[in-house]
């Protein structure tokens, strides 16, 4: 091998720490400014010291301001950056096992299935009972993602037990069409407000998520961040088909199912709290994969910092752009997120 060679090897080497350091700084700024920034703008002096004062380590600030940044805005930005992490993970983990650039975490029909299971319970009335129904939202969304998850599972499975990725797709987008059909039907028998719910719940938002939220949410971004970290080189050995992968020996029909119940499982935990948050694992690993390159050890690092980062900004632009008013994160992360993916589509189609 000849200096000019090791030098991009070097320079690839190294542009994986140096940019999850970056991305560490920036996104401890933005969560600064999170917490600082609604409709009742704080100095972030005033953000530390309700914090000192919360935790018995300073005199504090007075109750409502407390109450603002401790119990309102702190658990809402972290969940941003942990949602945004997960969401972003799973998108980068199913676009390298189905080589399938499209590829995003509702790729298997999760999306549809948890709007139909939070939508029987928003049409029943039952989410009128304060907490416990939003319990209740978060639980059968949960369900319902599960239960299309399985069936999307049981269709794409061939008899001799193996995980077909084509027929997963299109098993997927089947599955999702059938959950929007009957997601559909309850809307339109509904209530007059139904609509309405429906709409709030699936656009997505971090604005309900407290701390004992926070907590589940925290636990699930971070098993699913050590699994696939674990399975990089597998992971990277599919970047060469799955008969190269099989010869470098690596078990595929395993690494598929462990990977994808991974996956699935962590969308359908994070659709549960937030709904449906489009673009983040669809984009955010393509723009990775420029920084840093595809060798997952680098790439997924970064893909979790760079979604942790662009859902906490999403989330301060649809509580900010408009006063009085808040946006649904899914309208902001599609304004950001198809520009980016055009222009990174055409980039692509300049190098190739």
């Amino acid at each position: 091998m000849t200096a000019s060679t090791r030098a991009p090897i070097r320079a690839a080497a190294t542009a994986g720490p140096a940019w999850s350091a970056i991305l560490i700084a920036l996104l401890a700024v933005s969560c600064a400014a999170g917490v600082a920034i609604g409709a009742a703008d704080l100095s972030i002096g005033t953000v530390v010291e309700s914090i000192a004062g919360r935790l018995g380590i300073g005199p504090g600030t007075d109750l409502l301001t407390t109450h603002i940044v401790v119990d309102l805005r702190m658990p809402r930005v972290l969940a941003a950056a942990a949602i945004g992490a997960g969401l972003a993970l799973c998108g980068a983990v199913l676009q390298s096992l189905t080589g399938n650039p499209l590829a995003d975490p509702y790729l298997l029909g999760m999306s549809g299935g948890a709007s139909l299971g939070a939508v029987l319970v928003l049409t029943t009335g039952a989410s009128a009972v304060g907490a416990l129904g939003f319990g209740a939202v978060s639980s059968a969304a949960f369900l319902g993602a599960l239960g299309s998850l399985l069936l999307v599972f049981v269709i794409a499975t061939s008899r001799s037990g193996a995980l077909m990725p084509g027929r997963l797709v299109l098993a997927g987008i089947a599955v999702g069409q059938l959950a929007a059909a009957l997601t559909s039907a309850l809307v339109l028998f509904g209530d007059r407000d139904a609509a309405h719910r429906v709409l709030s719940w699936t656009l997505g938002s971090v604005a309900g998520v407290r701390w004992s939220g926070l907590v589940g949410i925290l636990i699930v971004v971070a098993v699913t961040m050590t699994i696939v970290l674990a399975y990089s080189r597998v992971l990277d050995s599919f970047a060469f088909g799955e008969r190269a992968a099989a010869s470098l020996g690596t078990n595929v029909e395993r690494t598929r199912w462990v990977l994808y119940a991974v996956a699935s499982l962590c969308t359908a935990a994070l659709v549960a709290q937030a709904g449906i948050i489009g673009f983040v694992g669809l984009v955010v690993p393509h723009a990775a994969r420029m920084l840093v390159g595809p060798l997952h050890a680098r790439l997924l690092p970064v893909v979790a910092l760079m979604g942790a980062l662009l859902l906490v900004w999403a989330d301060i632009a649809a509580r900010t752009v408009m006063p009085g008013r808040e946006l649904p994160i899914s309208i902001v992360t599609a304004i950001v997120g198809v520009p980016v993916f055009v222009w990174l589509l055409r980039r692509r189609g300049v190098r190739a």
